[in-house]
């Protein structure tokens, strides 16, 4: 807009910012900083989560479903992610208000757990899908991160080895071209993807990984199996039964990181 005008973008800004807004009047600017609280926003069903805005800083924000991300969306948004810190901001909407909430979405973190229930008493606490799926992911990650360290310890004691020989040290060529090292760090992106996704490249590099390796391949079928029981069941028995099986069979797999 201010290239369109012809004027300077900063100028713009603060004009808007000064003069054309309602900022300097607007009734929550003395804690926005630390907080902001929207209670017309409020609705049945409610998500809780943290994100980072800027320089790393987290926040905890509230946000109505029905709002679809769109104007109306956020409810309450609290700089860190400290319980009694967010509880004290969201207790400022009435009682009556919160006890129309049903439903509340959150990841398994025991501090969004606690806001959840303190905050509104009434409402059906939902683990969001998605955050499981991705303590799945990092598990199957942990045991890439396990192999990646041994292949770095051997090729370390190799070229150790080499160097007392005075030999020139030269690390295995897998069929790919990668080395050891190098095909279980490149592994870690298609590891988040379906097979479908993969490319040529990856598809190669997959079935090097999971033969040399599978226990890589049994975590990955799992964390597949879990999201396909998340995408395609829509009973909640049936629900209840694959994860049952699902949980059976990573307490057969002995992976402690799942």
């Amino acid at each position: 807009m201010a290239c369109f005008y012809g004027v300077s973008g900063r100028n713009l800004q603060g004009q808007y910012k000064d003069f054309l807004s309602d900022f300097k009047v607007w009734d929550q600017i003395s804690h926005a900083k630390k907080w902001l609280l929207f209670p017309r926003n409020i609705g049945k069903r409610l998500s809780i989560d943290e994100t980072s805005l800027s320089n790393g800083e987290l926040y905890t924000i509230l946000t109505n479903k029905s709002g679809k991300g769109r104007k109306g969306t956020i409810v309450a948004m609290v700089a860190g992610t400290k319980a009694e810190t967010v509880i004290g901001v969201i207790e400022k909407i009435p009682l009556k208000q919160r006890n129309l909430v049903k439903e509340i979405t959150l990841d398994m973190a025991g501090n969004m757990g606690l806001i959840a229930k303190k905050c509104f008493p009434n409402a059906t606490r939902v683990t969001d899908r998605f955050h499981v799926q991705k303590l799945a992911t990092e598990a199957l990650q942990e045991i890439r991160i396990k192999y990646r360290w041994e292949a770095i310890d051997i090729e370390n004691e190799a070229m150790e080895r080499a160097k007392k020989s005075n030999v020139n040290f030269q690390s295995n060529i897998l069929p790919n071209g990668d080395t050891l090292k190098q095909l279980l760090a490149r592994s870690r992106y298609f590891l988040y993807k379906t097979k479908s996704k993969w490319t040529q490249n990856q598809t190669e590099r997959a079935a090097l990984l999971f033969k040399l390796y599978p226990d890589i391949q049994k975590g990955y079928n799992l964390t597949q199996e879990l999201r396909g029981i998340f995408e395609n069941t829509k009973d909640k028995i049936i629900g209840f039964a694959k994860l049952a099986k699902w949980h059976e069979k990573v307490n057969q797999s002995g992976f402690k990181s799942f």
